[in-house]
């Protein structure tokens, strides 16, 4: 017999094991190469659609309400056509004559009936000027409380600091109005507000022998607020859409039987009925004729208090008091710039574009208000046809693999061009407290007053 016995078994050397181990360790970090590369690229395009889709949402929502500008009941500021130095005919501006005595109360006030209001009766202006004296007697609404703006570099604003209107003050930490800035406030008559005069609905009780109002009963008439919002210390607009008249009233009632005049107006004169044909409606001032302004507030990005930071987008309304239907929200996180420019039509019929100190220190304005006031300071914010609005957008979260082409970004509200790095810029984001190693695009548009109607 033949016996065969099983061949030798071989194993791997050192040197195969480690030559495998090398080949192992060279595809994993491959592997994991593109994958960190793959997983950056992808941090960014989100990034990227999601600054995309904020920054095209930030424009939307102010232009909104920059298109509702100066806008009254049915009418637009447009009135009698007046010739210009340079020939053409410009209208003068249609605007509310005022009885009530404190339409208007000191600089932040919430005794008067408008919000926000850093422009004082009698106070000298940031631009060297000064408003009109408290009047004695009733006058028609003055353009600076129709509009009002604010350039804000890092340190200060012009032509004055919005913090009087109860604004956050500028800073880097969590809460403070985010520095470089700019600031707007703008006012109009809410849509869908009020109570209409005539018919089945709300009254007015007319003295016979002057034609001027005695008393007004609302009636809270389909889709109408109810009666109960109106209180004793808010004052009232009549209006049509030809002419408004605001006015204190008195002995205001739980079914809001309004008694008009009230010791609160001027004595030189009491507002009138106008005709029913006119459909005139009645508001209430403090909540109707509302208050919109905007302005970008420092938050963390985690929500704990602490950086990363951001900007975030505030629209504050009726000086966020709620006894006014106001509030301050939050509309989006990740803007860390917001300018203005205002196209504004002088008295020649020319147009140019200026910063909020420019238009509130020119005195080269379109045709007044019927019986303006004097001075004339401030008279551009309602001569204002259009405002270029930019806002500067970033992707919130820092991403630390982003190279130095990818930090470039251009913001056309500044002095310098061209894609340049966070530091390269007038205000740089270190000077705001955010970080630099972010993604940025800006955004603009230009909008046009529609209520300004020379």
């Amino acid at each position: 017999m033949v016996f065969k016995f099983p061949g030798r078994q071989h194993g791997l050397t050192l040197i195969e094991l480690m030559v495998a181990m090398v080949l192992g360790l060279l595809v994993a970090a491959g592997i994991v190469t593109v994958f960190a590369s793959t997983s950056s690229s992808s941090k960014a395009q989100n990034q990227l659609a999601r600054l995309q889709e904020e920054g095209r949402f930030a424009i939307t929502r102010i232009s909104d309400d920059l298109h509702m500008a100066n806008g009254q009941y049915c009418t637009n500021t447009g009135g009698v056509a007046k010739p210009a130095t340079g020939g053409t005919y410009l209208d003068q501006l249609r605007s509310p004559k005022v009885y009530a005595k404190d339409l208007s109360g000191a600089a932040g006030a919430v005794s008067g009936a408008l919000a926000d209001v850093t422009t004082v009766w009698g106070a000298a202006s940031g631009s060297g000027g000064t408003y009109p004296v408290k009047p004695t007697a009733s006058y028609t609404m003055p353009s600076f409380l129709f509009m009002r703006g604010y350039e804000c570099g890092l340190t200060t604003c012009t032509p004055v600091n919005p913090t009087t209107a109860g604004l956050p003050a500028m800073g880097t930490g969590n809460g403070n109005r985010v520095k470089g800035a700019d600031v707007i406030t703008v006012r109009y008559v809410k849509p869908g507000s009020g109570w209409a005069i005539g018919g089945t609905g709300s009254s007015i009780a007319v003295s016979s022998s002057a034609g001027t109002i005695n008393t007004i009963q609302l009636v809270q008439g389909t889709g109408e607020p109810p009666v109960t919002n109106f209180v004793a210390t808010d004052l009232a607009m009549l209006a049509d859409c030809s002419n408004a008249q605001i006015f204190a009233v008195s002995n205001v009632s739980s079914g809001a039987l309004l008694t008009v005049p009230g010791a609160a107006n001027w004595t030189d004169s009491n507002p009138a009925a106008q005709q029913p044909e006119s459909a005139p409606k009645l508001f209430n001032v403090n909540r109707d004729f509302q208050t919109v302004t905007y302005y970008l507030k420092v938050v963390s990005v985690n929500n704990d208090g602490n950086a990363p930071f951001t900007g975030a987008l505030m629209r504050r309304v009726n000086g966020a008091s709620a006894a006014r239907g106001g509030s301050e929200d939050e509309l989006l996180r990740g803007i860390e710039r917001l300018d203005f420019r205002y196209g504004v039509q002088d008295s020649a019929g020319n147009t140019s574009f200026l910063d909020a100190n420019d238009v509130d220190a020119s005195t080269d304005c379109p045709p007044a208000e019927i019986n303006a006031l004097t001075p004339s300071t401030g008279c551009l914010w309602r001569g204002i046809k259009s405002i270029e609005v930019s806002v500067l957008m970033d992707g919130q979260v820092p991403l630390y693999t982003l190279g130095s082409n990818d930090l470039n970004y251009s913001y056309s509200a500044d002095t310098n061009t061209g894609l340049l790095p966070p530091s390269g810029h007038a205000t740089r984001p270190s000077d705001q407290g955010f970080p630099d190693q972010l993604l940025r695009r800006e955004f603009t548009t230009l909008v046009a007053i529609r209520n300004y109607n020379p």
